[in-house]
């Protein structure tokens, strides 16, 4: 018996497919060179028309293992697809402080986000000719009080196959405290996880990936650590890219996501998954 076989199966998902030409063709690049096996795609983005749709469905076609979803969008800088929503800021929805804070003073009206959300979900059926494989959240909307609620029920109704994405961590709390923002996701995934479970919808067991962009830390220290407790199906976040203007007006996270990309298009990647007993296949 091979003892030195990979023992884990994750998922390893590049967001926000669909907001710059760039992005796009760093996600295509790492799902061809069979370095991710997920994506999830901003049907509000500004990226994201027939040829995009088209390119990745091409890439992800001749991948053996490569789910495409939908990455819900309803924070600032983009504005919604249906012509009612509210709040907006500018036309533009709520930066994703304000609509949290929103959310936990119970100052949504999830009736009016769900009908966003058909939308959205209805926007990526036309696109790609079927529902998505799974849907989960730009800046981890998803999570939010109120916000949650709305999620579920459309993803329910819209993409009833689909699976969707949690947000927290199997680690001890002693290790989780370290990171405020991954404490926050925790938190906030716990009651997403009852509801969805409750609901029937069925969800990632494990999640990495959350650090602070600020920062610019080495990402393939990260990535180690992502790996060391990621249970079997669980996910890693990342968001690979190159940097190009449309990208630099829609988005703070800019040059670490070249750096995400050329360590996973690089060598020392398939290393470290085989060491970590993990595969993308």
């Amino acid at each position: 018996m091979n003892h030195a076989a990979p023992t884990r199966r994750i998922w390893l998902c590049a967001d926000d497919y669909g907001i710059s030409p760039g992005v796009n063709r760093a996600i295509r690049d790492l799902i061809e060179r069979g370095r991710l096996n997920a994506t999830t795609v901003m049907v509000v983005g500004p990226s994201v028309g027939r040829n995009e749709a088209s390119a990745l469905r091409s890439v992800a076609a001749n991948s053996p293992r490569c789910a495409i979803g939908l990455h819900i969008t309803v924070t600032a800088p983009f504005r919604p697809l249906t012509m009612h929503f509210q709040p907006l800021e500018g036309g533009m929805f709520l930066a994703f402080p304000k609509l949290l804070r929103a959310g936990l003073l119970r100052r949504l009206d999830p009736e009016i986000i769900r009908a966003e959300l058909l939308v959205q979900l209805a926007a990526f059926n036309e696109m790609f000719g079927r529902a998505p494989d799974f849907v989960d959240g730009h800046q981890h909307a998803q999570l939010f009080p109120q916000m949650r609620d709305a999620f579920l029920s459309a993803v329910k109704q819209a993409a009833p196959n689909a699976w969707v994405r949690q947000g927290g961590r199997n680690q001890p709390l002693v290790r989780r405290l370290g990171t405020p923002k991954a404490l926050l996701l925790d938190i906030l995934s716990a009651q997403f996880r009852r509801r969805a479970a409750h609901a029937g919808i069925a969800f990632n067991p494990g999640f990495a990936g959350a650090y602070d962009f600020a920062q610019e830390p080495d990402f393939g220290m990260l990535m180690r650590q992502f790996l060391a407790e990621l249970p079997e199906h669980g996910l890693i976040m990342c968001h690979p890219g190159f940097v190009d203007e449309t990208l630099i007006s829609l988005d703070p996270l800019t040059t670490q996501r070249e750096h995400e990309h050329a360590f996973l298009c690089g060598e020392e990647f398939p290393r470290l998954l085989a060491a970590s007993k993990v595969t993308l296949g």
